[in-house]
């Protein structure tokens, strides 16, 4: 028997993986995400980071965040909310809802062997999934740019700061930033929306 056998195994014996529903986003220091259906601002090191902590995992989108993308994130299953039942692309899986595109993820992370789903955008999806998500990562932009697009507030009741690194911009920045992450608090558990 391989050792990947085994392992498959091993899992299947200690019961159901837990599988993490972790948000991530870049957000001013105004709140915005988003102006027009583009980022308000050029941050090729977080861009980096946003790879870093993406990579390998299913990555859950709404169809304007794909469309302002314009193309899949490589090495990630890349899952597009979308109501309109005719929206396809090549390299996504389209899933009608929330609930199905989470289902669709929680498949692909056990196939790949990773505990998160990387919530990714925009501000709807990040709204529908506050509720039952156990992390956020969130590189906090130090702007304040002009937007139509804002990041739901985090209530510091319900989330805990567990992380903090800071960063100078670099040559192709604009600005300097800081990657916090937030737990959710034990006292506040996360409704499930992963099975």
């Amino acid at each position: 028997m391989s050792a990947s056998n085994v392992a498959a195994r091993m899992r299947a014996a200690a019961g159901p993986q837990p599988i993490h529903v972790v948000l991530v986003a870049a957000v001013a220091d105004n709140g915005v995400i988003g102006q027009s259906g583009a980022l308000p601002w050029r941050l090729k090191s977080e861009m980096a980071h946003f790879r870093r902590v993406t990579m390998g995992k299913p990555v859950m989108m709404g169809r304007k965040t794909y469309l302002s993308i314009g193309r899949p994130l490589a090495g990630r299953t890349n899952i597009v909310v979308s109501r309109d039942t005719s929206f396809a692309a090549p390299g996504i899986l389209v899933a009608p809802t929330i609930e199905a595109a989470l289902a669709v993820a929680r498949g692909d992370a056990l196939r790949r062997g990773t505990e998160e789903i990387a919530v990714i955008g925009g501000a709807d999806v990040y709204a529908q999934t506050l509720a039952c998500a156990d992390r956020m990562v969130i590189t906090r932009v130090h702007l304040r740019p002009d937007g139509d697009t804002k990041f739901p507030a985090i209530d510091p009741s319900v989330w805990s700061e567990v992380e903090r690194h800071e960063h100078s911009a670099g040559p192709d920045d604009q600005a300097s930033f800081t990657v916090v992450a937030y737990r959710r608090s034990n006292a506040d558990k996360a409704a499930s929306c992963v099975r």
